[in-house]
């Protein structure tokens, strides 16, 4: 097979994987393609948790065919046994004679042990292939394998001058619907949707997907050191059929008005406050435990701000509006860098448009 091919069935699979994107975590969302002849004869992508692999989709789909065939996958098949029997296995019982594999899985359950099992089938195995962007597509689960941790994505709308709202408070709206449909769609695709209380009071916000279609709602996370949530706000009111969770401290866990919200459908969590903040490692290490991989936030300038100066926020995404405000509403007034010589650097940007809009996406670079 010529490196042409291998490239452009490999460039299938990570795009067949996104048809998984958001939909099936904490496994991450792969692609797989089975090829026979030089003919894709199935493909494959991850299903919901505890559900079929993308490898198992494809074989299944494949049938006798995929008897000497070639698949090509984006992350390494498991080996182990989960929710599910391992894929390694199943790829060798069809009688698969060769397999690409994008990324080697750093999980240490699979770690090697899935390209270990085929190559001692008797199957040619080849790995590391457009490693960059199978990277960049499996990065919220590889931060949660590697860093123990979700990986955070900061989202914010802006006006092209940079500001958030107007000076008496009204924002919307910065963006046209196409944009506002993307930042839903943005929600879907993240485990976690987390806002501070300050933008609860302010914005009453209900931050669940509102888009036509089946689409995954994400946990949608409060941090609340005194449990100033209102119990008739949008967030609240929704709680029984979109999962809403607060964080708050200790001593609000066996309040009156915490028996309302639970009663409600809201979920309570506490965790230790210092001088009325809580330590954003021990958030992300909450929601991590509780197998959540990706965290979008949709806050204001204080909880971004500190989460910037923790070094916690992985990707950056502002949609800019075709307006200009002026003003002194910044999304981060108060990061304190003094001079452009301490400025925060990013790479990877890239640029999109949405109808009249345009959507900058970047990752910071924290130490050069």
């Amino acid at each position: 097979m010529t490196d042409a091919q291998i490239k452009q069935y490999m460039q299938r699979a990570i795009k067949v994987a996104e048809k998984a994107r958001g939909k099936c975590s904490p496994n991450p969302f792969v692609g797989s393609v089975i090829v026979k002849n030089n003919q894709v004869i199935s493909e494959g992508w991850t299903l919901e948790y505890g559900s079929d692999h993308s490898e198992i989709q494809a074989l299944k789909k494949a049938g006798k065919k995929a008897k000497d065939a070639t698949l090509f996958v984006t992350l390494e098949p498991c080996s182990h046994y989960g929710k599910t029997p391992p894929c390694a296995q199943a790829i060798i019982d069809a009688g698969i004679k060769e397999v690409y594999i994008g990324i080697y899985d750093p999980n240490p359950l699979v770690k090697g042990k899935g390209i270990a099992m085929l190559k001692e089938a008797g199957i040619d195995v080849h790995y590391g292939f457009l490693e960059e962007k199978i990277r960049t597509q499996l990065e919220c689960y590889l931060c949660y394998i590697q860093k123990e941790r979700p990986f955070v994505t900061l989202k914010t709308a802006l006006t092209l001058d940079g500001k958030y709202a107007a000076e008496d408070g009204t924002a919307h709206w910065i963006t046209g619907k196409k944009a506002r449909e993307y930042a839903h769609q943005l929600r879907s695709e993240n485990d976690v949707v987390l806002t501070g209380i300050m933008t609860i009071l302010f914005d009453d916000p209900r931050l669940n997907v509102r888009l036509p279609g089946n689409y995954k709602q994400p946990l949608r996370v409060v941090l609340d050191p005194y449990l100033k949530i209102p119990v008739l706000s949008y967030f609240v009111s929704i709680s029984a059929k979109f999962p809403g969770m607060v964080i708050t401290s200790p001593d609000n866990l066996q309040t009156d008005k915490a028996d309302i919200l639970r009663q409600k459908g809201v979920k309570i969590e506490a965790l230790e406050t210092k001088d009325g903040h809580f330590n954003l490692h021990e958030v992300l290490n909450l929601l991590y435990k509780m197998n959540y991989y990706s965290v979008l936030l949709e806050t204001g300038s204080g909880i971004a701000e500190a989460f910037l100066k923790e070094e916690l926020i992985d990707k950056i995404i502002f949609i800019y509006g075709a307006k200009i405000l002026g003003g002194t509403k910044s999304p981060l007034p108060n990061l304190g860098i003094e001079s452009i010589y301490k400025a925060l650097y990013i790479w990877k940007t890239s640029c999109r448009k949405i109808e009249n809009d345009v959507v900058v996406t970047a990752y910071p670079v924290y130490h050069i």
